[in-house]
């Protein structure tokens, strides 16, 4: 299930500075599987939560093989419906895959009252809301800099005086996603109001920095433009969206593969059941082999064939994107990055007129995001029934 993350989600994280060729593929992938890692193990906790205790009351099941086989099959499942899309370079959710598929074996094993189905809402809800919310913020965020930046005769000149604020807002986003509700900020004993001190310092430490700095590249003449100088700040968003991938998405993996390893090692059903940093690390890893191996099926699609990319738009997309993200990795909500990532294409291209969009493409991706729940439930409802009879003869 990592690998199929790595192969599909986190492709998009990149693939907005491969599309508009800020970097080469091959440092793509090596960048992104770094800060994927770093996402999964220090911010990945607490969405786990969520998908392992949230979807599916495994309380009512006594046996604990019954339990074991089921979240088998779920996983099983997911990676299949991923695998499938990945092969198609197709972007689905992985949140999807791995939810519709424990709500197929909540089905079998307990019935429609197994499901938790208020809390499905609030996640449902969570997933419609992130293409939204980042189409919208990708729409303002560009005519911003149309309006400040590429607009003006001297549009590298637009850029210095613009881009620190940007390089500020993006490093306070980061870092409250690593002091706020991680265990990174207990491990460092920052607690309390320092949760939000240390950020803020952070970011004005970082406009602080970057403005100075910017001008003195503006006046050796190093730059020739605007878009030159969000070649640069564009790989650092899409490092904020890789982060956000690993923060968010090994809990799909990671979340049904700590509830076995807790029945395993106790023989016994819990409802609360610590995740050990080295599963989260694992996942990780595993995510980045992912990326490696077959990553640059779905940032073809992501980085090419939505809308076409400059510096200025896929700073736009990642930024968009990565707040988004991160923002709901802080409060604990499962969301979708691969919804994130194409709300944001969306927004960028209805920013430049609806023609500006490979509307097929689009309609095509759609249909899959319709159907991964429904399809990831059947197959792990079937895939429970049959490992079921093989292993503990139900």
């Amino acid at each position: 299930m990592a690998w199929n993350i790595g192969a599909n989600d986190v492709a998009n994280s990149m693939a907005s500075a491969v599309g508009a060729k800020a970097i080469t593929l091959r440092q793509a992938i090596v960048i992104s599987s770094i800060l994927t890692f770093i996402g999964a193990t220090f911010v990945g906790s607490n969405v786990t939560q969520t998908i392992r205790n949230g979807i599916v009351d495994c309380g009512p099941v006594a046996d604990p093989n019954v339990v074991v086989i089921g979240i088998l099959s779920a996983l099983l499942a997911a990676s299949l419906w991923v695998c499938l899309a990945t092969a198609r370079n197709l972007p689905v959710s992985t949140t999807h895959s791995v939810v519709g598929a424990m709500i197929g074996f909540g089905l079998v094993v307990g019935g429609p009252s197994s499901v938790r189905w208020m809390k499905l809402v609030n996640i449902v809800l969570a997933w419609v809301l992130s293409p939204i919310l980042s189409a919208t913020a990708a729409f303002f965020l560009f005519r911003f800099i149309d309006r400040r930046v590429l607009a003006k005769m001297d549009s590298a000149a637009g850029a210095v005086s613009t881009t620190p604020i940007l390089v500020a807002v993006a490093m306070l986003v980061t870092m409250l996603s690593f002091f706020v509700k991680t265990p990174l900020s207990h491990k460092l004993g920052i607690h309390g109001p320092l949760m939000f001190a240390v950020p803020v310092s952070l970011s004005v430490m970082a406009y602080v920095i970057s403005r100075p700095l910017l001008s003195k590249v503006l006046a050796a003449k190093e730059i020739a433009g605007g878009e030159e100088i969000f070649r640069y700040l564009q790989v650092g968003t899409s490092c904020l969206v890789a982060l956000a991938n690993g923060a968010n998405d090994v809990a799909n993996a990671m979340g049904p593969l700590s509830a076995i390893y807790f029945i395993q090692s106790t023989g016994c059903v819990a409802e609360h059941v610590p995740v050990p940093t080295w599963m989260l690390a694992f996942g990780g890893l595993m995510i980045c082999f992912g990326i490696a191996t077959w990553g640059y099926r779905v940032i073809e699609t992501v980085g090419s064939r939505i809308t076409t990319l400059t510096n200025t738009r896929g700073f736009s997309v990642d930024f968009s994107a990565a707040s988004v993200v991160l923002i709901a990795s802080i409060l604990g909500l499962p969301v979708s990055v691969t919804h994130a990532a194409v709300g944001a294409y969306v927004g960028i291209g209805l920013a430049r007129g609806l023609q500006a969009l490979d509307l097929r493409t689009i309609a095509t991706i759609i249909v899959y995001w319709v159907i991964t729940v429904p399809v990831a439930a059947a197959t792990a409802a079937v895939l429970y029934i049959v490992l079921a009879a093989v292993f503990i003869g139900r």
